[in-house]
C-alpha cells in the first residue's frame, strides 16, 4: 500500500523556535530516559509504577492487582524532521479484533526473537508502515505505560529523517499520518474525556486533531512527553 500522509495545519497551534530540531534535542538529551525503565507493574500489589491507564483512574487500581502480569510491548514515537517537527501515527484498521479503528504508534508485542524493546519497535515501525530503520533515530525512552488490556508498553521516542517511503501493511493500518508537534505538546489540546468501559466510568486523555481523535493509551504516552519535555 503506497504512503498515505495528512497534516491538518489549520488545526495546529503556532509554530515557534521551541519546536525545532534543536530544541527538541536540547530536551531530549535532559528529560528522556537513557534506557527503558524495568519497573511499570509491581506484581506484588498490583501497582503500576510507571504511567498507565489508571493515571485519571486511581479508584480503580485495585483492578491491577486482580490482572495477569502484563505482556511486553513496545511502540516507536516517531518525531519527524521537518522544518515544523510532525508525530508520525497510524490509524488502525477497522476489522482488527483489538483496538479497531484507534490512533495509535506503530508498535506491538515484544517477540521471543526480539534482542530488546528497541528492536521490537524498529521491527515492528518496518511490518506496519515500512519505516525504514535507516532514516531513524532513536534518542531516548519515555516512561512505561501499562494499559487496561494487559501490555507494558516500551515507548521509544526517536527523529525520522524525511525521505522515507511508507508501505502499509494491508489489514492492519488503514493510514498513516502527521500531526504537528506543537499541537499535541501545548497543554490547551490536552484535554480529559470520560467513556463507560466494561461498566464502569473510566476517564482518558484525549488530543482530538481535525477529524483524528487521538486518545487513550497513545495521547497518555504524549502527555508523558510533554510532562517530560515542555511542561516547565
Amino acid at each position: 500500500m503506497s504512503q498515505s500522509l495528512h497534516a491538518h495545519a489549520s488545526a495546529a497551534a503556532p509554530v515557534t523556535s521551541v519546536f525545532t530540531e534543536a530544541d527538541f534535542r536540547a530536551r531530549a538529551a535532559r528529560g528522556l530516559l537513557p534506557a527503558p525503565t524495568d519497573r511499570v507493574f509491581d506484581p506484588r500489589t498490583g501497582r503500576a509504577l510507571g504511567r498507565s491507564d489508571w493515571d485519571l483512574n486511581p479508584q480503580l487500581a485495585a483492578d491491577l492487582a486482580a490482572m495477569d502480569p502484563p505482556r511486553p510491548a513496545a511502540v516507536l514515537v516517531p518525531i519527524i524532521m521537518r522544518h515544523e517537527l510532525t508525530v508520525l501515527l497510524t490509524q488502525r484498521t477497522d476489522t482488527l479484533s483489538s483496538h479497531a479503528g484507534q490512533i495509535a504508534f506503530p508498535g506491538g508485542r515484544v517477540d521471543a526473537t526480539d534482542a530488546d524493546a528497541k528492536a521490537a519497535a524498529l521491527r515492528e515501525a518496518h511490518e506496519e508502515i515500512g519505516l525504514d530503520a535507516n532514516f531513524v533515530e532513536p534518542i531516548g525512552y519515555l516512561d512505561g505505560y501499562r494499559t487496561g488490556t494487559g501490555y507494558s508498553i516500551t515507548p521509544l521516542v526517536a527523529l525520522v529523517r524525511p525521505g522515507f517511503k511508507l508501505a502499509l501493511a494491508p489489514g492492519e493500518v488503514a493510514d498513516a499520518f502527521e500531526v504537528p508537534l506543537a499541537f499535541l505538546m501545548s497543554a490547551v489540546n490536552h484535554q480529559q474525556q470520560e467513556r463507560e468501559w466494561r461498566g464502569r466510568r473510566r476517564a482518558y486523555w484525549a488530543m482530538p486533531f481535525g477529524d483524528r481523535f487521538i486518545w487513550g493509551a497513545t495521547a497518555g504516552m504524549l502527555k508523558n512527553m510533554f510532562d517530560r519535555l515542555y511542561s516547565s
